[in-house]
């Protein structure tokens, strides 16, 4: 007689559930260090409301946490307006997200993405008030490619400096992102500045905004975020250029070696990048603001450095950690309205997922997570630096 489970018939549901659990496992390892970073975040989010309301002199209520993330949620999911709050919020994380995510794979570390972020969106403005009357579909395309080509430049130039002389990128994109705050100022209030306007301000870029899709604020820079992470996708795992673009990131000398050329590399993800975040500042400007003023700014490209890490710098993980965040951003405001908590503790989190995911070593060594990953093997420039390699040759 033949055992029970141990026929042919057997042996297909064995190797099935053999074949689930070795996914299940690889996708915990995956995605185990960004979900515990989360939770870690969310209970030091919690503690500092309960602590706040100490130093404060309220009543302790150790139900507000919960009370606050439950208004957190409704105002990122909640109704018909929620969801597409959410949608517009992470927009331009997640084009912000795949341009850092973009320089991690190369090995650099692009800090600049704010400042590229302000010059794609100065562009964006600049060429789209020149052709605010031209039709929609003229207008829109050239203000986006003013954007991408402005955050391009801005980009261009720590990758040059890079390549030739070795001059990190961390120190020059952070000089740029000062200087990109400065260059806002000065357009704004000259060339720029509506006449008699009491405050330095542009005009509206008219035909070029992007248009409304879903309810009052919900533009069509959603859907071309979808298909530039599509396209990014594509572009870093199914083309040469692309497994150049990582083959530098994981090693330059064996690059090098194989007749790849890590000079241009760098200067060429560099630009890419700075286009992408090009793009996160043309979807605020032509999707929400449709103007700008000279203190114009968001945190939207130093946010870009957590959603990359939280993705795993990758195009599929980066759309995941840009909706978390947006919908962070989204749910803020109900948030200190029902339950009386600032929005600021937003920010909080966000830094404190940072925290978790850059010391995740720690975490996981405390938490005894055996087998995960650590999620950072793609930014190895957090914690080395290969210019000197890069232009000895």
């Amino acid at each position: 007689m033949t055992e029970a489970g141990s026929g042919p018939g057997a042996a297909v549901p064995r190797g099935l559930s053999r074949a689930l659990t070795g996914v299940a496992r690889g996708a915990w390892s995956v995605v185990a260090v960004p979900l515990v970073s989360i939770l870690l975040a969310l209970i030091v989010g919690s503690i500092v409301i309960l602590v706040s309301q100490l130093i404060t002199g309220r009543p302790v209520d150790l139900v507000l946490p919960l009370q606050a993330y439950a208004a957190l949620l409704g105002g990122a999911i909640g109704g018909v307006d929620g969801p597409v709050r959410t949608l517009v919020a992470a927009t331009p994380l997640a084009f912000g997200g795949l341009s850092v995510a973009l320089a991690f794979r190369a090995g650099l570390f692009n800090i600049g993405a704010q400042g590229q972020f302000l010059l794609g969106a100065l562009g964006a403005v600049w060429i789209g008030v020149l052709v605010r009357d031209q039709p929609a579909f003229i207008a829109l395309p050239v203000a986006l490619a003013a954007a991408m080509i402005a955050g391009a430049a801005w980009g261009f130039i720590p990758g040059f400096l890079k390549a030739v002389s070795g001059a990190h990128e961390v120190v020059t994109t952070i000089m740029l992102n000062y200087a990109a705050i400065s260059v806002i100022a000065w357009a704004v209030s000259g060339p720029l500045d509506q006449p008699g306007s009491a405050s330095p301000i542009t005009d509206t870029v008219g035909n070029a905004e992007l248009p409304l899709l879903i309810g009052r604020t919900g533009h069509a820079g959603i859907l071309l975020a979808i298909g530039v992470v599509v396209l990014v996708y594509w572009f870093l795992f199914r083309t040469t250029r692309g497994f150049e673009i990582r083959t530098v990131g994981a090693n330059p000398d064996a690059a090098r070696y194989a007749g790849m050329h890590p000079r241009f590399i760098i200067v060429l993800t560099m630009s890419l990048a700075g286009a992408l975040a090009g793009l996160a500042g043309a979807s605020v400007l032509l999707g929400v603001t449709r103007y700008m003023t000279a203190s114009f700014g968001t945190t939207v490209g130093f946010d870009s450095i957590a959603v990359a890490l939280l993705g795993r710098s990758n195009p599929i993980g980066v759309v995941f950690a840009a909706l978390l965040f947006g919908a962070m951003r989204a749910g803020a405001p109900l948030m200190q309205i029902q339950a009386g908590i600032p929005a600021e503790l937003v920010d909080v989190l966000q830094a404190t997922i940072l925290l978790f995911l850059v010391a995740n070593t720690v975490v996981r060594r405390a938490l005894r997570l055996r087998g995960v990953q650590s999620g950072l093997e793609t930014t190895p420039t957090i914690t080395r630096t290969y210019g000197a390699e890069t232009v000895a040759r």
